[in-house]
C-alpha cells in the first residue's frame, strides 16, 4: 500500500490528539493571563531571575514582525497559517503514523498555529506572556503556541538530518 493510500488509522492523522494538546494547552494558559494578569511590561510577575510573567499584545509575527503594519498583517499572517496548517494535515495523511518524528514535529506546529489563528481572530492579536531576560535585554515576550511551532520546526530540522534519504533505501 502506498503513502497516497493510507488509511486514517494507519496515516500520520492519528497523531492529531497532539496538535489538540497543543492548542488546549495554550488556550488554557492564555485564559489563565487574561483572568489574573494586568496588560503591560510594567505589570510583570518576577518568577526566577531570567523570567517573568508578562502579559503582552503581539500584532505581528515572530519577535513582532511586522507589528506596526497598520493591520493588514492580520489577515497576512491568519491565510498563512490556514494555509499552513492545511499543507501539514495533507502530509500528515500521506505519512504512515509509524514515522513518529514527523507527525509530532507535523502536530506541534499545527496546534501552535491553531493557537496564534484563534487569538488573531478573535483578538485581533496573539496574547503572549513568557518573557525571559539576561541582565536588561529581554527576549521577545512568547506563549505555549509559541514554543509548540518551535519545537516542531526542530524536530523537522532534526528529522532532515537524522532520516535516511530515500535516494539510499
Amino acid at each position: 500500500m502506498s503513502s497516497s493510500q493510507l488509511s486514517i488509522k494507519k496515516s500520520g492523522i492519528r497523531w492529531l490528539w497532539l496538535a489538540i494538546l497543543a492548542f488546549v494547552l495554550d488556550f488554557v494558559s492564555k485564559l489563565i493571563v487574561l483572568d489574573t494578569m494586568t496588560y503591560g511590561w510594567n505589570n510583570r510577575i518576577e518568577v526566577l531571575p531570567f523570567f517573568n510573567l508578562t502579559y503582552v499584545h503581539n500584532y505581528g509575527a515572530a519577535f513582532s514582525f511586522l507589528s506596526d503594519a497598520g493591520g493588514w498583517q492580520r489577515w497576512f499572517f491568519t491565510g498563512i497559517a490556514v494555509a499552513v496548517c492545511v499543507l501539514l494535515l495533507w502530509w500528515m495523511r500521506k505519512t504512515p503514523a509509524t514515522d513518529k518524528l514527523p507527525n509530532i514535529a507535523y502536530a506541534l506546529v499545527i496546534g501552535g498555529a491553531i493557537g496564534n489563528l484563534y487569538d488573531r481572530t478573535v483578538h485581533g492579536f496573539v496574547i503572549d506572556f513568557l518573557d525571559f531576560y539576561a541582565g536588561s535585554y529581554h527576549w521577545p515576550a512568547f506563549n505555549i503556541a509559541d514554543m509548540a511551532i518551535c519545537i516542531g520546526a526542530a524536530l523537522l530540522i532534526l528529522e532532515g538530518f537524522i532520516s535516511p534519504s530515500k535516494d539510499k533505501k
